[in-house]
């Protein structure tokens, strides 16, 4: 069989897609990606050699039986359809220890990488596959073209040493897959790959930008917050004319920060050359209103990535980026993010590459998870040492991020030490925008009960009440005034979207608004009440209820903010650890308690009380014994920032949810329905989904797809309802 012969695939139409062209075309797209870091001839002989498999006479005889099967569904065996493994063991044949670099990127190119040795996670190891030597075996017997076989060894030394080892063999994965599918697709649908690409250049989305931001400025009203704001953006401005690096964004809640961070990075990318602009956020929860108001000034140029998309905010072509970032803007979460950065899967890893040469921009740092802060710390210095990303940590409460010392004197935390304020006095912009004065607890040994505590609430017509848990958010909400608000984590999205949209226009409109939540308002809602009580929390959850208190600054008196102690503690875990080191700090303490010297105290205070690589990842990234010997696939599986993500449960909260769970009945899943449903479902723990299975409140409508059997197991005002209690029918209706 001539070499022209051999098929990398075969469409519906008998057309060939010929191995030989496949293979050089991945390989120089895969180098064009690895330009940004210096690394085109690890990809390029990655491209070249990462599907030798497929010369295999088994291979090319099954894929012409099968005549238009998709090669890039393969199970991870060692049988027929494996063509993974010759690529790896030819790698490791011609280079030796420094051919496993390419060995992890072929071998995973279709399963994901895998680990070294096998422990606990699902798949082969590389160490096995790397002693099956008749895959290589099959393909030789080939007639492989020597200009496939041949090119130049690779010199460069791992980028960013042994520490960066791990990191920088996802970006090289990342150059490959990301590769191997743009080529596969433009067989398989030129179409769909035609619609890639062409988006303005970030020096056209600047001049977007500013003609906003002038509107914004000629219509915003006098007032002394909207001058302190325009400061803020002039501070922005003249900051991101400075070099790449890691800079700090602290503003008190209120002050803009989100058009301000991006003014930041606009001047940022177009003074640098950076490709892209990543805002990273905390919670799906917050993550519309955000994409909305960059979409409002930059149009399609914005993709959203998470769970909860809505679909009438999404098009075909935000669909196609979302796969591998390739936009201009993209707004995503911290889960997709941080986890996409540990990741195994060539799905969630397809994207690194194009976080190079970026600008990232971490909104509500404050946030990021505790228990993995050592190795997040350590891929944000890697990445913006060696990788040309600028790191913008953004958030009202800056969490102490620099490196740590043990008693002894040793460090137990390589953190971020190189840190530039963008806002040129922090100090005196807390002293302009303190709005608000709060009062602590006089005994925080002394616990109200909800009783009293609705009673002292409720005698205002507008308080905005916020709880740690959901069961206080119901315990205290049953007590209040008729006509009180409820909003909880239970209520599905399209259900709190329509909460928080009528709340704001009752305090638009100078309505009594009584409004009971957990903690979901602190982030990044924008509500503006005249009182807010705070259960005992730790100090950056206080200071974030505290921005929900008059926030535009219109009251002629501070607002006011109580934080009292609630009938019991918060839940065991970290909102324990921060409610208690509060309380350490704030005991005696007579001065405000949001002042901004604080909150470093804090999370020094809290930190030490955790443990910061809780789940080991450093150790499986960075072997002592062997640097090439990586637990990829089990480090993946352990970076999970929300241990027990859940089950999510679609709800048939109102008549148009009703009608789309009717049609997936008929239908069955597609991407467009099951984006429509998204804003109609709710994540249950673990514990209690079993529970409602068991109940029979739940059924499987398709395979991993779970429905409410009953409306009236979804409430009007709470949401799910969890323990299984029944409403009226009035009682389920919105």
């Amino acid at each position: 069989m001539a070499s022209t012969k051999y098929a990398a695939h075969i469409n519906e139409a008998k057309e060939i897609h010929h191995l030989e062209e496949h293979l050089l075309k991945v390989a120089h797209k895969a180098a064009g990606y690895a330009e940004a870091f210096h690394s085109e001839l690890w990809a390029e002989l990655a491209g070249r050699w990462h599907d030798l498999g497929k010369y295999s006479a088994t291979f090319q005889k099954m894929i012409y039986e099968a005549n238009g099967m998709d090669a890039h569904v393969e199970p991870e065996t060692s049988g027929p359809r494996n063509h993974s493994s010759a690529g790896a063991l030819y790698a490791v044949e011609k280079l030796g220890v420094a051919g496993r670099v390419l060995a992890y990127l072929i071998a995973g190119h279709h399963a994901g990488l895998p680990d070294w040795f096998k422990v606990d996670a699902p798949g082969q190891a590389l160490g096995e596959r790397l002693q099956e030597k008749e895959h290589l075996e099959d393909a030789r017997k080939a007639d492989i073209p020597y200009e496939i076989l041949a090119g130049a060894t690779p010199t460069q030394a791992p980028v960013g040493g042994s520490d960066g080892f791990a990191l920088w063999v996802r970006m090289l994965f990342s150059s490959l897959v990301d590769a191997d599918f743009l080529d596969t697709e433009s067989f398989y649908d030129p179409d769909k790959a035609g619609q890639r690409g062409n988006y303005p250049y970030l020096c056209d989305l600047k001049c977007k930008f500013d003609n906003h931001m002038r509107v914004i400025s000629a219509e915003a009203d006098d007032t002394e917050v909207n001058r302190i704001r325009a400061g803020i953006l002039a501070d922005c401005r003249r900051a991101g004319l400075k070099g790449s690096g890691i800079f700090s964004l602290t503003v008190p809640t209120g002050g803009g920060k989100t058009l301000s961070s991006m003014a930041f990075a606009l001047e940022h990318a177009v003074r640098h050359g950076k490709s892209r602009i990543i805002y990273v956020i905390p919670y799906t929860s917050i993550i519309e209103q955000t994409a909305n108001i960059f979409r409002g000034i930059f149009g399609d140029s914005v993709i959203e990535h998470h769970s909860s998309l809505d679909p009438d905010k999404e098009n075909h072509r935000s669909r196609l980026a979302s796969e591998n970032w390739d936009a201009p803007i993209v707004v995503t979460t911290n889960v997709q993010f941080f986890e996409s950065l540990f990741a195994a899967r060539t799905s969630r890893c397809r994207k690194l590459h194009n976080i190079a040469n970026s600008i990232v921009i971490l909104d509500e740092a404050q946030l990021m998870p505790p228990e993995f802060l050592k190795p997040i710390l350590k891929v944000m210095n890697l990445l913006s040492e060696h990788y040309g990303v600028t790191f913008v940590i953004s958030t009202a409460t800056q969490p102490a991020l620099g490196s740590m010392k043990d008693p002894f004197g040793r460090v137990s935390l390589d953190g971020l030490d190189d840190v530039k304020e963008i806002i040129s006095d922090p100090d005196e912009l807390y002293s302009q925008l303190e709005r608000v004065s709060v009062k602590m607890p006089d005994d925080f040994q002394q616990q109200n009960s909800w009783e009293d505590m609705a009673s002292e609430i409720g005698a205002y017509e507008s308080v905005l009440a916020i709880v740690n848990t959901r069961q206080d958010a119901r315990e205290l909400y049953r007590l209040m005034p008729e006509c009180t608000i409820h909003l909880s984590a239970l209520m599905c999205g399209e259900h709190r979207s329509q909460v928080i949209a009528e709340i704001k226009q009752r305090l638009k409109s100078g309505l009594p608004t009584r409004v009971v939540s957990t903690q979901l308002v602190e982030a990044g809602v924008d509500l503006d009440f005249p009182v807010v009580y705070r259960a005992m929390a730790g100090l950056d959850s206080i200071a974030q209820a505290a921005g929900r208190c008059n926030r535009e600054g219109k009251l002629q008196e501070k607002g006011k903010v109580v934080v009292f102690v609630p009938p019991k503690p918060a839940p065991v875990g970290h909102l324990r650890r921060a409610e208690t080191t509060t309380v350490s700090l704030m005991s005696g303490y007579k001065g405000d308690p949001l002042a901004r010297g604080n909150f470093k105290r804090f999370f020094e205070h809290f930190y030490d009380k955790c443990e910061l690589d809780k789940e080991g990842i450093e150790s499986l990234l960075c072997p002592e014994a062997d640097l090439a010997g990586v637990q990829f696939r089990t480090a993946a599986m352990k970076m999970q920032l929300i241990k027990d993500a859940g089950v999510q449960v679609l709800v048939p909260a109102n008549e148009e949810s009703e009608a789309l769970l009717d049609q997936l009945k008929v239908t069955g899943p597609y991407r467009e329905l099951m984006r429509k449903l998204q804003r109609y479902s709710v994540n249950v723990s673990q514990f209690w989904f079993d529970k409602m299975k068991a109940r029979g409140d739940v059924i499987e409508i398709h395979s991993g797809i779970f429905a409410l059997v009953s409306p009236a197991l979804y409430h009007r005002e709470f949401g799910l309802l969890l323990e299984g209690e029944p409403m009226a029918a009035e009682q389920t209706i919105w």
